[in-house]
């Protein structure tokens, strides 16, 4: 197996692959446009901020995973994937605590102004009159838009600061919040207008691309604070330019339009270079702590992938089939019986969407699970049935 690394990770990582028996390219460097004519016949590709173009995945002739070293895909081209055939798998909840402990910090330093306390010392200013004014967060209430993973840890954080917490997802019901002991609000409307701080823990995703929009900004208290630490798309970045260039609310950003792909590159952005504005540079998964155990996950993954041939954390596997009813057929575990069986279908021209096969102990037989998108006819059923020497039954049963 030949894996490409097009993104830098963790020395332990080339030797943990190496160990497995795996060919390791790694160029940690590599551009989106260059990954088409660099990823040559590897099988599996590991990228972490680099984005994977169609170009990329049609080209491949051996590639068959894809694997995001972090938690979001949307830096891959999944419908080009879906295409391919080809398994994306990514590392959820490996960063979770560092990108909670980054939002932390981002309230706190836009609290206590600690980096311009900073600056002034650094240029030999003292001010303290000037930074004696925080207002302080213990009792001010904080609204969480999304509960996965990287929300709940900021949520854990939140309390230990004394915070008044409020939370509002679409998966999260009252059971969930009383367990994790906060406030639930049902629509973003009534949460935002009561809330000192909003903190963003949202996937990118087509439903929540700038759900955070310009009529919601304008319901922050003046003053709030909006901290942004999943995706920059998540919100309308103009319009919260405009209000935070009017002074009327505060941000702390980890993400930002524009971001250069190379890490190094100048970088401009207007948002970024408002006053009120505390913006790190896309930093939140960045902690040695969350590095070493999504590179521990990415190996995880590429040894069940060589040893087992299944995916971990696989994500683009179809939630729903078009598969309208389920075959049965337990029958005896020997060559060519589910190639009789898979004939029959295909005479009567019926797709399977899906099959499992799983043996009986002592391996004399086995059940296989066909699910079909469409009903067989009595006279296929029974066709299958007849072999009673492959076949001990089959039946059945409607979605």
């Amino acid at each position: 197996m030949k894996v490409l690394l097009a993104d830098s990770l963790p020395q332990s990582t080339i030797d943990n692959l190496t160990a497995l028996g795996a060919q390791v390219i790694n160029k940690p460097k590599l551009k989106a446009e260059e990954l088409a004519s660099a990823i040559d016949d590897a099988d599996v590709l590991v990228v972490r901020s680099t984005e994977v173009h169609s170009d990329c995945i049609s080209t491949a002739k051996n590639l068959s995973l894809i694997v995001r070293a972090g938690a979001g895909v949307n830096n891959i081209d999944m419908k080009a994937a879906n295409a391919r055939g080809i398994y994306v798998s990514n590392c959820p909840g490996k960063n979770s605590i560092a990108v909670a402990e980054l939002a932390m910090g981002l309230l706190l330093s836009l609290d206590r102004k600690i980096p311009d306390n900073v600056i002034d010392l650094r240029n030999s200013k003292w001010n303290k009159s000037e930074y004696s004014k925080a207002d302080g967060i213990f009792g001010k209430t904080v609204g969480v838009i999304g509960t996965g993973q990287i929300g709940q840890e900021f949520i854990v954080r939140a309390k230990a600061f004394g915070m008044r917490v409020i939370a509002w997802s679409r998966s999260l019901t009252q059971e969930k919040a009383d367990k994790l002991g906060i406030e639930r609000s049902e629509f973003l409307e009534e949460m935002i207008p009561v809330c000192d701080v909003i903190s963003i823990h949202l996937a990118l995703k087509p439903e929540t691309k700038k759900i955070i929009s310009k009529d919601l900004i304008s319901m922050m208290k003046p003053n709030a604070i909006l901290l942004n630490t999943s995706r920059w798309e998540v919100v309308d970045e103009e319009a919260l330019f405009e209000a935070a260039k009017a002074g009327k609310i505060r941000v702390g950003a980890d993400v930002f339009s524009g971001e250069p792909e190379d890490k190094t590159s100048p970088f401009t952005n207007k948002l970024a270079s408002l006053p009120n504005v505390y913006g790190t540079h896309h930093i939140g998964a960045s902690t040695e702590q969350a590095q070493n155990a999504i590179a521990d996950e990415t190996v995880a993954i590429i040894k069940q992938y060589k040893e087992r041939g299944t995916v971990k954390n696989w994500v683009n596997k179809a939630k729903v089939s078009a598969a309208k009813y389920q075959l049965i057929v337990r029958h005896f575990d020997k060559p060519g019986v589910l190639a009789n069986v898979f004939d029959d279908l295909k005479s009567a021209e019926i797709n399977i969407q899906e099959v499992e096969n799983l043996i009986f102990e002592g391996t004399q037989t086995a059940c296989c699970t066909l699910k079909l998108d469409a009903q067989p006819s009595d006279a296929t059923i029974a066709s299958i049935a007849s072999r009673s020497t492959e076949v001990i039954q089959a039946q059945l049963v409607k979605l």
